[in-house]
């Protein structure tokens, strides 16, 4: 058992619990356990990839991470009424954005394919 899976494990049943409330947070609960979980099954895998495709699933990886980013700050945009809130949400919507593009744009000079 990796360290991490109690915690997601304990994430998760919490998570559970929740009888209902705000559909914002319970989607950001629900988006953090995704995550928390996928990052605990890429931590395992990523010691048995291939060092000369490390960069690549690197970079497939961030991507994904930061798409859900901009996800969960689009739900922000939509729900959030604190000017605060809304103003973080569009300050990460437009750099994920601008990562992901750079980092697709990188993508094809990355390490040769198999």
């Amino acid at each position: 058992m990796t360290p991490r899976l109690p915690i997601l494990l304990a994430a998760l049943a919490v998570t559970a619990c929740d009888g209902g409330g705000d559909p914002v947070q319970q989607a950001l609960r629900e988006t953090a356990a995704a995550n928390q979980s996928a990052t605990v099954r890429e931590t395992a895998t990523t010691s048995a990839i291939d060092p000369a495709q490390m960069d690549r699933t690197w970079v497939a990886g961030v991507i994904e991470h930061h798409r859900n980013g901009v996800a969960m700050a689009d739900a922000a945009l939509v729900r959030s009424r604190d000017p605060q809130v809304r103003r973080m949400a569009q300050e990460i919507k437009t750099a994920r954005t601008r990562e992901i593009a750079e980092m697709q744009a990188w993508e094809p000079a990355a390490a040769p394919r198999p």
